[in-house]
C-alpha cells in the first residue's frame, strides 16, 4: 500500500530535462532510500514530492490526489520536509524553531495552543532535545542541530517524513546518531520516511526499501538485500565493489575496490562481479 506516488512525472529545470516518466511507489511505514550518482535526480524528486518543484508532466499524489492541486497547510499537515542543510536566523532557540512545525495547524494571529504545546513538548523529548530547548541553534553541535531541525518536522504532526541528505556534513558519530533516531522513530511510530543517502551503507542497514536511480530514471528497487549488488555498483556508481554480508546486522556491505572501467572491455568482469552477489541473493532466498 502507498499513500505517497508519482504517475509519469517529468521534472525539469528550465530547458534541461532531470527526471522522465517516473512513476513510483513509497511503501507505507517504512524507510525508503534514494539512491544514485550527483546529478541522478535524487533531490529533485524529493523536492517535487514535497511540492516545492512543480512537475512538466505527470504528478506526485498524495492519498489518491494531486498533490500540487492540494492547498499548502493541507498538505504540510500530512507530510514534513528536511532540507539539505538547513539554516536559521542567528539566535533562535530550539524551542522556537521546533514550534514553527506548528505552523500549518495554527488559526488567527498564530498563537499556540495547549495541542501545539504538547506537540512541541513530544518533538523535544522524542528526539532527545528537551534540555537544549532555551540554547540557540547555531550554537548546537552538528547532530544536535539535525536532531532539532527533525524535532521541528515532527511537531507537525505527519505521517510522512521526507529528508534531503539528513547527515551530510555531520561526522561519523553524529551520522550514527541521526540515522538511529530515525530508525527509531520508523520502528516506534511507523513513521513513512523517504531520504536522500549518500553513504550506501547507510542505506542499506536502515532502509527497507531502496530505489538507485540513474538520470532521472529507476534501474533497481526493492529490498537492499535484492538491490545492493555488484551489477547495479557497476551500472548506477560506475564503482567495482564487492557486496558481503554486515557481520553484525547481516545488512548488504559495500566494499569499494576501483573505478568501473570501459563496458565493452568488461563483459567478462560484469558477469564475474555479479557471482558475489548472485551467491548472496540465494542465500536470502534460501533463509526465506
Amino acid at each position: 500500500m502507498s499513500r505517497l506516488s508519482t504517475n509519469q512525472l517529468c521534472l525539469a529545470y528550465g530547458s534541461r530535462q532531470i527526471v522522465l516518466e517516473l512513476n513510483l511507489h513509497v511503501p507505507d511505514g517504512l524507510i525508503t532510500a534514494l539512491v544514485g550518482a550527483n546529478g541522478s535526480g535524487k533531490s529533485t524528486i524529493l523536492k517535487s514530492m514535497a511540492r516545492i518543484l512543480n512537475p512538466v508532466q505527470g504528478g506526485v499524489y498524495l492519498d489518491g490526489k494531486l498533490i500540487h492541486r492540494q492547498p499548502t497547510k493541507e498538505v504540510a499537515k500530512q507530510l514534513a520536509i528536511l532540507p539539505q542543510n538547513p539554516t536559521s536566523p542567528e539566535g533562535l532557540t530550539v524551542r522556537e524553531l521546533v514550534s514553527f512545525g506548528r505552523y500549518p495547524h495554527q488559526k488567527g494571529f498564530g498563537n499556540l495552543s495547549s495541542e501545539d504545546n504538547r506537540m512541541i513538548e513530544w518533538a523535544l523529548q522524542a528526539t532527545g532535545m528537551t534540555m537544549f530547548s532555551g540554547r540557540p541553534v547555531d550554537q548546537l553541535s552538528g547532530g544536535q542541530r539535525q536532531r532539532a531541525w527533525i524535532a521541528m518536522a515532527l511537531a507537525q504532526g505527519t505521517e510522512v517524513l521526507l529528508l534531503d541528505e539528513p547527515t551530510t556534513f555531520l561526522d561519523m558519530a553524529h551520522q550514527m546518531e541521526v540515522m538511529t533516531l530515525l530508525e527509531k522513530l520508523n520502528r516506534e511510530q511507523k513513521r513513512t520516511i523517504i531520504m536522500v543517502v549518500h553513504d550506501l551503507n547507510h542505506a542499506s542497514r536502515y532502509a527497507h526499501h531502496l530505489v538507485a536511480l540513474k538520470d532521472g530514471t529507476v534501474l533497481y528497487e526493492g529490498q537492499p538485500e535484492v538491490v545492493m549488488t555488484s551489477r547495479m555498483l557497476r551500472e548506477v556508481f560506475n564503482i567495482d565493489a564487492d557486496v558481503i554480508p554486515d557481520p553484525r546486522t547481516g545488512a548488504p556491505l559495500c566494499l569499494p575496490y576501483g573505478l568501473a572501467e570501459e563496458e565493452g572491455a568488461t563483459q567478462d568482469a560484469i558477469i564475474g562481479g555479479s557471482s558475489l552477489s548472485e551467491e548472496r541473493e540465494d542465500r536470502v532466498q534460501a533463509l526465506a
